[in-house]
């Protein structure tokens, strides 16, 4: 039998996931990491992106708009204010929201407005990529 942690991902309003894991890869900031049992603890920032969370043939993805990533030997936990089950990702929500960003930094008022709109399209563009992605597997 495979050596197995426990992983959480929780968001700002529910707990997405719980469960045990034989690896897990995150989108940190620095680029992506993979975790496997007895992993140096660590700390990170997520980027917005997926997170794959792999027990045994199965592997589940997740969407987070970014947070923070521990690491300790048999536990991980995420942290984000945004965690959504893959399978959960409207596709006509994230164009939606891709749009209104992409105008908000053309009609941009303030560097604030700016850096939020390019946040809010940074999130919306990983969206369309985890959707894109899952139809590709499929």
């Amino acid at each position: 039998m495979a050596m197995t942690m426990h992983i959480d991902i929780v968001s700002a309003e529910e707990e997405i996931f719980s469960g045990t894991a034989e690896a897990v890869f995150a989108p940190l900031a620095s680029g992506e990491v993979g975790i496997y049992p007895r992993h140096t603890p660590m700390i990170g920032e997520l980027k917005a992106g997926e997170i794959r969370v792999r027990s045994g043939e199965n592997e589940d993805s997740y969407y987070v708009s970014g947070g923070v990533l521990e690491v300790q030997p048999h536990v991980i936990t995420v942290l984000s204010d945004t965690a959504i089950r893959a399978h959960d990702l409207d596709e006509a929500t994230a164009l939606e929201a891709k749009r209104q960003a992409e105008e908000a930094m053309a009609d941009r008022k303030t560097d604030l407005d700016f850096a939020r709109a390019q946040a809010e399209l940074a999130e919306a563009v990983a969206q369309l990529n985890m959707i894109r992605k899952l139809r590709e597997k499929m």
